[in-house]
């Protein structure tokens, strides 16, 4: 499961423990229903991104903008405050970001490329990011394919395409950034998890049956539902009819079910349909037919 993490944190140059309290607060007080990813570090892929504003230390303002005018950016990250975080901060172990190799992106003239020529003369930072931590698959230990002494290997590979900023957008004191990631999956299920089937056409209310069979690995739910659809619907609750997936909980082995559409919940007149599993604990849909 992927999270995605959009954060404004607190301002100011001498705020950085502000922010990362911030931080804590936003992994600690974040929940999520479901049993694949309570919080925001369950996740098997996060990508935390927005206007951190973290800044530059201990260089005044004309060393910070000598080294970008000199494209001397790299004299700058160790003075980053979130770059030093990441060194010195637990919360922050496994946060990966690409290199900054664009100029900082705060703090502007709006409608120019100019840095801030107000009272106030702000100096330039990289108060704009995106970073990214992948979490270490939890059933790796147990593998028999792993042999002693092999390194954990993560559920998900992640590789930075490009990270850069907009210099082109003039709206705002700051400049936008952006990154293009690629994922690579670890395992892919050759089955879905639920597999539904269905007859051909529902000519008469006894057509109305769905027969599923669940993946003995398949973490079921008395609150999983099967809907039913119109072909090209948007979201999982545009179904035109629901019944709830049923499930024996004295047999776990068990697999193999079927559920019958009543005759009143039932759309009247023809139309092309697909039937879809809803499951609770995944957050979303797992089985899929084809239309009919």
């Amino acid at each position: 499961m992927i999270c995605f993490l959009n954060c404004h944190l607190p301002a100011h140059l001498e705020n950085s423990e502000q922010r990362m309290e911030s931080f804590q607060n936003i992994l600690q007080l974040q929940q999520f229903s479901g049993r694949s990813a309570n919080g925001v570090l369950d996740h098997d892929l996060l990508f935390w991104f927005g206007d951190l504003n973290f800044r530059i230390e201990q260089y005044d303002i004309q060393s910070v903008k000598n080294a970008i005018d000199r494209n001397k950016l790299g004299l700058l990250w160790d003075k980053d405050q979130l770059n030093i975080a990441k060194v010195m901060q637990p919360a922050l172990d496994g946060f990966q970001e690409g290199l900054l190799n664009f100029r900082p992106t705060y703090k502007y003239d709006v409608g120019t490329n100019t840095y801030d020529t107000s009272s106030k003369k702000r100096k330039p930072a990289w108060t704009d990011r995106i970073l990214w931590r992948v979490k270490v698959a939890d059933n790796y230990n147990q593998s028999v394919d792993r042999r002693p002494g092999e390194a954990e290997v993560p559920s998900v590979q992640v590789f930075q395409c490009s990270y850069r900023s907009h210099m082109e957008y003039l709206v705002s004191d700051h400049k936008p950034v952006a990154a293009v990631f690629s994922l690579k999956f670890a395992h892919k299920l050759e089955l879905p998890l639920v597999q539904l089937q269905v007859e051909d056409e529902w000519t008469k209310p006894a057509d109305a049956v769905v027969r599923y069979r669940m993946d003995i690995s398949f973490p079921k739910s008395s609150w999983d539902w099967i809907g039913l659809y119109k072909v090209g619907f948007k979201h999982h609750k545009d179904y035109v009819a629901y019944v709830w997936a049923k499930h024996d909980e004295s047999d776990p082995m068990r697999q193999c079910y079927q559920a019958l559409f009543s005759e009143e919940v039932l759309p009247r007149g023809m139309g092309e349909f697909i039937l879809c599993y809803y499951s609770n604990n995944h957050n979303t849909i797992v089985g899929v037919t084809e239309p009919f």
